[in-house]
């Protein structure tokens, strides 16, 4: 498991849940509707003890649970899972990975995209700040230390400017 460095900085803790590349692979795969062990095992083409295990370290971090009220027709080797609450709020960063990897390729040449279910017309998501819908990817938005930063974190970021 990868520890934070600063343990204070929110990209580091954020680095310590996800850890691994196959954690978004795996979250991805479940948040689109494969649940079934079987099914994971089949879209990610990964031997079943090796996935066993993954899907051990993910249950162990919090990102994904047993889904005990799914249908069991399958019987006990072919569980279901689903992302919890922390493993669903890494939904909008897969969306945005996701677009980031497509940005580089002309589009006849991307074999996912993001699509609006109701008209079929591809969407390209951007990040906003939820109390006024503006855009924060640009020059306008900086980070700023918050009120618990450690030292190395307030050697690195300015005090937030007050309101104008």
């Amino acid at each position: 498991m990868t520890r934070a460095r600063i343990p204070d900085c929110p990209l580091a803790r954020s680095v310590e849940i996800i850890d691994r590349w196959w954690t978004l692979e795996i979250l991805h795969v479940v948040l689109c509707g494969h649940t079934r062990f079987s099914a994971i095992r089949r879209d990610l083409e990964t031997p079943a003890d090796v996935l066993a295990e993954r899907i051990a370290e993910l249950t162990a971090k919090g990102l994904l649970e047993a889904d005990d009220t799914a249908d069991d027709t399958a019987g006990p080797d072919d569980p279901t899972y689903r992302a919890t609450g922390l493993g669903r709020s890494l939904r909008p960063v897969l969306l945005v990975m996701a677009a980031f990897g497509n940005h580089r390729l002309a589009p006849e040449d991307r074999s996912v995209i993001l699509v609006d279910e109701e008209t079929g017309q591809e969407v390209d998501p951007v990040v906003v700040d939820r109390a006024t819908g503006r855009r924060i990817d640009s020059a306008g938005f900086v980070f700023a230390r918050g009120p618990k930063a450690g030292e190395q974190v307030a050697a690195r970021y300015p005090e937030a400017r007050a309101g104008r």
